[in-house]
């Protein structure tokens, strides 16, 4: 990771920041972005202080011109981009038959069109540098989770965007990635919208019994060097995936079971 320059969207908190001091600390020139003005120079005081060379641009990645702004300063500061990490996400919890059709498109617009946007103008320095493109995904990504329709399509959406653009640049000497943490101590269950669109705003689940977000950066870390193209973390998240493959009938009923069990949840 020497002197590799990493761009990490999302990069304020969870796992994004955890990616910033573990790339950052095995060598990588670090750039963070985040709506957040505050919570950036906050992350990019403490990269400093680990005396991680690194960079803060404000940024919504939902947004292509600031998509594109964000690379183009990237390249600016450091003059090539090697990494980029796809993390900038948010969650969703309600029944599909409350929803306001407005929180679905505001979580495809971050998870997915997030993703598309930045790859978009980060690929041909990728492709320069042969270099790799990773996407914070989920386990949702892989079996859809009820109470969370639109993160699991935003999920799916990515996961196919990426299957897709890894099998276009398997000639061409670039890694592309995916990453599904599965469940993991983070503040995105606390900012995941509810019905209306309102921040959800406290977490149904027990934080402190998961994988933490440090975990959960160094297995990104040595899956990147790597170049896996796929790192499924946590044994409930390999056995979902594999029982959703083999026996569906079942994975609906134990997934169903294990939502409904969610404090507040809206199964009951």
């Amino acid at each position: 990771m020497k002197d590799k320059v990493v761009l990490i969207t999302g990069g304020t908190s969870g796992i994004g920041k955890a990616c910033a001091l573990a790339f950052g600390e095995a060598g990588a020139k670090v750039v963070i972005s985040g709506r957040d003005s505050a919570k950036l120079q906050t992350t990019a005081h403490e990269l400093v202080q680990k005396k991680i060379t690194c960079r803060a641009v404000q940024s919504d990645v939902s947004n292509e011109a600031d998509a594109q702004k964000l690379v183009y300063e990237t390249v600016q500061e450091f003059g090539r981009l090697d990494i980029l990490i796809n993390n900038a996400g948010i969650s969703m919890r309600a029944l599909f038959q409350d929803l306001d059709l407005g929180v679905i498109k505001q979580v495809m617009d971050i998870n997915f069109y997030g993703t598309v946007y930045i790859t978009k103008y980060a690929l041909p320095y990728v492709l320069t540098s042969k270099g790799s493109i990773i996407g914070i995904s989920s386990i949702a990504g892989y079996r859809g989770l009820p109470g969370r329709t639109g993160y699991s399509a935003s999920k799916f959406a990515m996961q196919g965007f990426l299957e897709a653009l890894r099998t276009e640049v398997m000639h061409r000497g670039v890694h592309v990635m995916v990453a599904c943490p599965g469940f993991t101590a983070s503040n995105i269950r606390n900012t995941a919208l509810n019905a209306q669109g309102n921040v959800q705003g406290e977490s149904p689940r027990a934080e402190e019994k998961m994988m933490t977000a440090e975990e959960v950066a160094i297995r990104i870390l040595k899956a990147t060097q790597k170049r896996q193209r796929e790192i499924i973390m946590t044994t409930q998240g390999k056995l979902t995936v594999f029982l959703n493959k083999w026996l569906p009938g079942l994975t609906d009923k134990l997934v169903y079971n294990v939502m409904a069990k969610e404090k507040d949840s809206p199964f009951k």
